[in-house]
């Protein structure tokens, strides 16, 4: 290729990078939005901190402000626009992005040192590895008997509530909303004068690792605060799993789930608020699930 003709390349490059094609009324519009990306020194800002709600890329639309208006109620990769036959650079970055973020919190593991810091003690189910948890879900319903032990000898006898956490197929889930999202239950639970147990982690966990843990603790109600499949949105969302009275082998339709906790979902505290009325209900109806009216 001619010089002269890769440095006309690398200027459109930027210029659909920098979103030189929106008109007037986008830019108006969308006065909260920063600009998407901007060159400073050769490097390209970190395309993550983009907010999509506010971004539409549509060349010449009809209706922008009103269709940008509608984005603002849900983060949906819409109005992204396109140069010919492909994306624009900046979405598609984001869209990159957004995937390896994704693979990052499904292939690594909850930081130890985060989990001593909320004074939670570590037990495991019967996954001894990433690879096998993602590739045998039956074990990871099942704790070893190591942890089973564990759990018999640290873990409070019989309490009113269980409230205990795992990594789930999200380990970026648990850094970013369990700080907030335990003490808000707890919190809310306690001032009810209701009686909780002992929490604690479970690495490699999947839901139904509840029912063991429900019957090795003799708990009423059992709650797991757990890491949710990642999406192209967020990395980070939680959803809480609580059933009354949970037992090995119930069906799923005795849970029930409160789920998109993250900063661009449901906020923790608010969720934990929540999540501690739901509890509360169970505890009056004795039910949960499909049989508990919400």
């Amino acid at each position: 290729m001619e010089q002269v003709d890769l440095k006309q390349l690398i200027e459109q490059v930027i210029k659909d990078m920098k979103l030189t094609d929106s008109t007037p009324e986008q830019t108006s519009t969308a006065k909260a939005a920063p600009e998407s990306v901007a060159l400073e020194d050769g490097c390209i800002p970190d395309v993550t901190e983009v907010d999509i709600r506010t971004q539409y890329l549509v060349k010449n639309p009809e209706h922008g402000e009103e269709y940008l208006e509608l984005k603002q109620y849900a983060p949906c990769r819409l109005g992204i626009g396109k140069a010919g036959a492909r994306y624009k650079t900046d979405p598609l970055l984001q869209f990159r992005a957004a995937h390896s973020a994704a693979q990052d919190a499904v292939f690594s593991d909850v930081d130890h040192e985060f989990v001593e810091s909320m004074n939670l003690f570590t037990v495991t189910t019967q996954c001894d590895s990433k690879d096998i948890y993602l590739t045998r879900p039956d074990l990871g319903r099942k704790l070893t008997p190591e942890s089973a032990q564990i759990i018999k000898e640290k873990c409070k006898k019989n309490p009113t509530v269980q409230i205990y956490v795992a990594d789930g197929l999200s380990s970026a889930s648990v850094a970013a909303n369990v700080k907030d999202l335990l003490p808000a239950i707890l919190q809310g639970l306690q001032s009810s004068g209701i009686d909780t147990g002992t929490p604690f982690f479970v690495k490699y966990g999947r839901v139904a690792v509840m029912d063991e843990i429900s019957e090795l603790t003799g708990a009423e109600v059992t709650c797991t605060l757990i890491g949710e499949r990642p999406g192209l949105i967020t990395a980070e969302s939680m959803s809480a799993y609580i059933a009354y009275k949970a037992t090995v082998g119930m069906p799923e339709a005795r849970r029930t789930v409160v789920s998109n906790i993250h900063r661009s979902g449901t906020m923790p505290v608010e969720a934990g608020a929540h999540i501690a009325d739901i509890i509360k209900l169970m505890l009056e109806k004795k039910a949960s699930g499909t049989n508990l009216k919400l």
